[in-house]
């Protein structure tokens, strides 16, 4: 009997819904928020705001692009968390009137769940292939970093983790510093590509085991363009290419350093990245690479399924529904919740 499943994401500032039928997907709409921007970061009230006014018509979108009806669909699976609360409320609470008007099941999915299994996402008459377990993942965001022992569909262990700020929140933050808006990460990917990566050094990180810190790479890159300024007013302007290649390398230096860590400490060689930051032409250019040489098989998932998407997580309500893991209508959303 088939299985149709419509996903919801909201967990920070984009708005998601996709349609997946007996694990294929059928479409996967986004609705972003443009608002932001002028803030230089996501303001949570805003977002919650801009959520309740594209859920409506994304889910009804991906439903008519999928060609389905939503009396077909058999379950919805929704972002719990992790997340801005507000955004959350949206998608969940969304969830749950579906659900309660439709009769059928509630499954809550952990946001970092859905990125674990995004390179699981299978299209029609596409044979892509997908990592085998166990395999490890780098999941790099604006909230997280970490590499995850990822033994099967639900068996997880964490290996290492950020101990403060996360990689793309540091390319967020420099690139608020150069005055290049936001969001930041995809502008200092493109500008990067024209500068030179050794112009300026920064120090690696200093971090025991596979764990992860950004927070002093943040504070050497405002020291050395404040004391830069100080001498040249003009330094962002005519050094912004080279500024943006040199701190993309040790952000990415530092990243693969530990990957490389990872696997030889667990003698796993599939590996896998997740993410927003995992996006990023550079990361993607330079783990292949590094794949190729150390002789890994590298799985890395396309562009639209690395920054928040429903695909990720109506894929993983899939196998949860396969399972019968399902929740009832006294569901909250979780703005923390460990995966």
């Amino acid at each position: 009997m088939s299985v149709i499943i419509l996903g919801i994401e909201s967990s920070c500032d984009d708005t998601s819904a996709a349609i997946i039928q007996d694990g294929v997907l059928l479409s996967n709409v986004m609705a972003g928020q443009d608002v932001h921007r002028e803030y230089g970061g996501v303001v949570p009230e805003l977002a919650s705001r801009a959520h309740q006014q594209n859920i409506v018509p994304v889910v009804d979108m991906a439903i008519r692009k999928a060609g389905i009806d939503k009396k077909d669909i058999d379950a919805i699976a929704f972002t719990r968390g992790p997340g801005l609360l507000g955004s959350l409320f949206v998608g969940v609470f969304f969830a749950k009137g579906f659900a309660l008007a439709r009769d059928v099941k509630l499954i809550d999915v952990n946001h970092l769940h859905g990125h674990l299994l995004a390179n699981f996402i299978r299209h029609k008459d596409v044979d892509r292939p997908v990592p085998e377990f166990p395999f490890l993942n780098l999941t790099v965001s604006g909230g997280h970093t970490q590499i995850v022992l990822v033994k099967d569909y639900f068996d997880f262990q964490l290996l290492g983790q950020t101990i403060d700020d996360a990689a793309g929140e540091a390319f967020d933050k420099a690139a608020k510093i150069m005055g290049l808006g936001y969001p930041g990460g995809p502008v200092i990917d493109r500008l990067a590509q024209q500068g030179n990566p050794q112009a300026f050094h920064f120090p690696m990180p200093k971090i025991q085991g596979v764990n992860f810190s950004f927070s002093g790479l943040k504070t050497s890159f405002l020291y050395l363009v404040r004391d830069r300024q100080a001498e040249d007013p003009d330094f962002i302007e005519n050094n912004k290419v080279d500024l943006c290649a040199s701190f993309q390398k040790v952000i990415i230096d530092f990243l693969l350093a530990k990957l490389r860590r990872a696997v030889r400490e667990t003698g796993i060689k599939q590996v896998a990245i997740g993410g927003g930051v995992a996006a990023n032409s550079e990361l993607r250019r330079r783990l292949q690479e590094m794949a190729d040489k150390e002789g890994w098989k590298a799985f890395i998932p396309e562009r639209k399924y690395t920054t928040d998407n429903a695909a990720m997580i109506a894929t993983t309500g899939y196998y949860k529904y396969l399972k019968g893991e399902f929740v009832g209508q006294d569901v909250v959303p979780l703005a923390r919740w460990k995966v």
